[in-house]
């Protein structure tokens, strides 16, 4: 019997949370470092999260009239320099090819960054006449960003996401574009992460390199630092003008379409990690978790009965939907409990001689940590049900550890005083890019998103009036 005690091996969420965040990646297979620094190995665990993520927002992104393709990995470095915020803003973190088959290429080949500047090509060569509008793309692929300081899915080198582009033929459809595919990701961020998030518009300081507005969706993580967690751009005809997206509009005149962009990464699976887990480890909720419940055999062997019920049970649960695993290894009860409640499985199942002759089974939920008994009969039934609660009171119990954690502040003094304290701030801002610079000099917090509504009378940072109410973090 292995005799690793898992959670002795996770540091103390409470007094190092970045050591305890690196421990549970580790310790719970779902990533492992890359022999290139920066590079990450997403392991089977990990990689199944990632596919429950893609399969649910998948079906949205179709729900919305998207279509999949795929576009090549490396880009002529002329096509990066066409754009000039965008080159300036990617510059520091491209990887650039040099050299292949031997010889040296005529022109050197960005890897990937982001997808803007070679599907503007492509859609320049596509769009003729307005009756080819609006395009509505989307691709799944890896891309690569050369990052000075690394953490598995939080910020390497290169990870996994989805990147939607899409041409519209007015600026309004643009904009709409943009807005709706922020409200996907909240959705599909607080119905299946069972993550609150904040949303709005980012400063000019905060925006994508090349857009005219960036929409950002940020997330608070268990030590209130603030993860951006999806991003959706309005890049008005910036990209159309620099790689001449035109069509013929029905009067007849030549005009260039109104882009969009947006995305969302393997990033998620680290919010998932620093919203939900504790102390023992992952705490997943059922929509995304790999294993919705896992069945413990207790006492099998005094009993072939315990087999017998496990068995049954576990077939009812594949027929309802339901991701299920019967742990029939040879490990202690304890051992497999442990191992478990590391691994985040929401709901657990505990079945032994004693539990079936009382015509009951043991069901712990991890978000709690509880145990109650509940009937044998329509077992499977109950267990849907729990699963349908566990995602619920996930989000309910986030929802809360957010809103108690934003405190409004009138002063930078205060501002640090919140911040050094977990705290998200929402505090007023006269719209200066030096005062939204001094808060960063003296706290190490961002203007993470403009609320939609000004409710601040004056700026934090000078006094004057306010003119945006701004939520202010430390970030990821």
């Amino acid at each position: 019997m292995p005799k690793d005690n898992f959670v002795e091996n996770i540091a103390d969420i409470e007094t190092d949370f970045p050591r305890w965040y690196t421990d549970v990646v580790i310790k719970t297979k779902l990533a492992d470092y890359g022999p290139v620094k920066g590079t990450m190995v997403i392991r089977p665990y990990g990689y199944a999260i990632w596919e429950n993520m893609q399969r649910e927002l998948d079906v949205r992104f179709k729900a919305t009239g998207h279509e999949n393709a795929y576009f090549p990995l490396l880009i002529p470095m002329s096509f990066m320099t066409k754009e000039a915020e965008h080159v300036e803003g990617f510059a520091p973190e491209v990887a650039v090819v040099t050299h292949a088959g031997g010889e040296v290429l005529s022109e050197p080949l960005a890897v990937r960054p982001t997808s803007e500047t070679i599907i503007g090509h492509m859609y320049s060569k596509w769009v003729q006449s307005y009756r080819d509008l609006p395009i509505l793309m989307n691709q799944w692929c890896n891309v690569m960003r050369w990052e000075k300081t690394t953490r598995p899915f939080l910020r390497t080198s290169e990870f996994l996401w989805q990147e939607g582009h899409t041409v519209h033929a007015t600026e309004d459809e643009a904009v709409e574009e943009t807005k709706r595919m922020l409200g996907v990701y909240r959705e599909f961020a607080e119905n299946c992460m069972a993550m609150p998030v904040m949303c709005g518009v980012k400063t000019e300081k905060e925006r994508f390199a090349g857009a005219v507005e960036t929409y950002g969706m940020e997330a608070m993580m268990k030590d209130g630092k603030s993860l951006q967690a999806g991003t959706s751009h309005y890049l008005g005809q910036n990209f159309a003008k620099a790689f001449d997206i035109k069509f013929l509009d029905a009067d007849g005149e030549q005009k260039y379409g109104y882009t969009s962009s947006w995305g969302v990464s393997t990033r998620l699976i680290g919010a998932l990690i620093m919203t939900h887990g504790d102390a023992r480890g992952l705490v997943l909720p059922p929509k995304l978790a790999p294993t919705e419940v896992v069945i413990i055999p207790i006492a099998a062997g005094k009993s072939p009965v315990v087999m017998e019920k496990c068995v049954e049970l576990k077939e009812k649960l594949i027929k309802k939907g339901v991701r299920v695993k019967l742990d029939d290894s040879d490990n202690s009860p304890g051992w497999k409990f442990n191992e478990w409640e590391m691994m985040g499985v929401p709901c657990r199942v505990e079945m032994g001689p004693r539990d079936i002759e009382g015509g009951k089974a043991v069901l712990f939920r991890r978000d709690t940590c509880e145990k109650s008994d509940y009937p044998l009969e329509g077992l499977e039934d109950s267990i849907s049900s729990l699963l349908f609660a566990i995602q619920s009171d996930m989000y309910t119990a986030a929802k809360k550890r957010m809103d108690d954690r934003i405190v409004e502040c009138k002063s930078v003094g205060e501002l640090l005083e919140a911040v050094d304290g977990g705290n998200f701030v929402r505090a007023g801002w006269c719209g200066d890019r030096a005062c939204e610079d001094n808060v960063k000099d003296k706290t190490m917090a961002t203007a993470r998103i403009i609320e939609e509504k000004c409710t601040s009378n004056a700026c934090v940072v000078c006094g004057k009036k306010a003119l945006r109410t701004v939520i202010f973090a430390r970030a990821y």
